[in-house]
């Protein structure tokens, strides 16, 4: 790790500095206004923003060598894969902290994050990088084109991507690897940031590598148990506001339950309140809730007593926030439900609004007569579904 303190003037890259998207082939989100207003107030983000536009990794990580005396004292740059290398961070207090080494390399990738954020300053940034999924799959695809190409591929993407997320296989990857050249999709990437307590200030790719800039807007989530195996148990608002684990089949990318204020801002709310354009959702996730074979493992939660056959949607923590004060208080008053009560309506939900009237007459009328209730809703959903062709959002 390399500490260091300015002690000659600061460096200017004589480059264009408007703001251009990068047209990759990936799926990103443009920034713009909001990370040229970071870029305004802090000198050495523009600085690390320009090289990078111009210079592949391994140029940047040198560059950084021969211009490192030529930051501001409160930017500290440091090149590690361990968490605990950062505790050293924190009398200084630093503003921005830009690491050299790739999070692909980093065993305790969590732990890494999380003690970044201990370390800066309130407001404080943090400057990573990374190759995703989708990049190294190019590059074996440009390097090994055809059959031969797919192959490799493929058993790249079960040792890299699979095998470190399997319990019974995760022990095995790492004793082999020590958990180095891991495979990332960019939705769990930046899942990672936010539950580290990083707002995502800007995401972008450039030169073959995809760099995050982090802006600390919170502490970090320490106390959570995140799993990425093919049955996901999520922290749901449940029955008198207490919290419980709702089981499902995984249809989205591993963090990205983390990335819903992120979504929220840049992608916002479509028809019956769900996140446009969601991006998390993987393949065969699509194909999961078409069919509705991702709800099953919701049943176990029926055994429990957690939740009934119909009732309203359990929801998270941040989906919860955007209710009413009153339609919280509502919600928590009935047991959460299998089978949402809009899919009884003759007309589905449009806005957030909608789905919150919906849910309202529901809960009014079960409140009257619970059982009759339950039984109009539940004949009257599974109508929809067989004729309608309502499905799984």
């Amino acid at each position: 790790m390399s500490l260091f303190k300015r002690k000659k003037p600061r460096v200017t890259l004589q480059y264009e500095e408007q703001f251009i998207p990068e047209n990759y082939s990936e799926q990103g989100v443009e920034t713009g206004a909001k990370f040229e207003k970071h870029l305004a107030t802090n000198h050495d983000l523009k600085v690390i923003f320009l090289a990078t536009r111009e210079l592949d990794a391994n140029g940047i990580n040198k560059w950084l060598d021969s211009h490192m005396n030529q930051f501001e004292d409160s930017t500290f740059i440091v090149n590690t894969d361990s968490g605990a290398s950062l505790d050293g961070l924190k009398p200084h207090h630093p503003e921005l902290i830009i690491n050299k080494m790739a999070l692909t390399r980093i065993r305790h990738l969590n732990t890494f994050l999380n003690k970044a954020n201990e370390a800066l300053e309130d407001n404080g940034y943090l400057w990573v990088h990374s190759r995703t999924a989708r990049l190294k799959r190019e590059v074996i695809f440009k390097s090994h084109p055809g059959f031969g190409g797919r192959v490799r591929y493929y058993l790249h993407y079960l040792w890299h991507r699979v095998c470190p997320k399997l319990k019974w296989t995760k022990w095995f990857y790492f004793w082999v690897t020590k958990g180095q050249n891991r495979t990332y999709h960019r939705v769990e990437l930046l899942g990672r940031m936010y539950r580290a307590g990083f707002e995502v200030i800007d995401e972008r790719f450039h030169h073959g590598e995809y760099y995050i800039l982090g802006r600390k807007f919170r502490a970090p989530i320490w106390d959570d148990d995140p799993t990425c195996g093919p049955l996901v148990k999520l922290n749901r608002v449940g029955y008198h506001g207490n919290m419980i684990g709702v089981y499902k089949f995984r249809t989205m990318y591993s963090y990205s339950e983390y990335l819903q204020p992120y979504m929220l801002e840049y992608e916002g709310l479509q028809d019956g309140g769900k996140f446009a354009h969601d991006y998390r959702v993987n393949g065969w996730g699509k194909f999961l809730r078409k069919s509705w074979l991702d709800e099953l493992p919701m049943f176990i939660n029926v055994f429990k007593r957690q939740m009934k056959l119909v009732g309203v949607r359990p929801l998270s923590r941040h989906y919860f926030s955007l209710y009413t004060p009153e339609m919280q208080d509502l919600h928590v008053s009935v047991k959460p439900g299998l089978l949402p009560p809009f899919y009884y309506d003759k007309q589905s939900p449009v806005t957030l609004d909608d789905v919150q009237a919906s849910e309202k007459r529901y809960i009014d009328a079960y409140h009257t007569r619970p059982f009759a209730t339950d039984w109009r809703y539940f004949w009257g959903t599974v109508g929809s579904i067989l004729f309608k062709h309502k499905r799984s959002q």
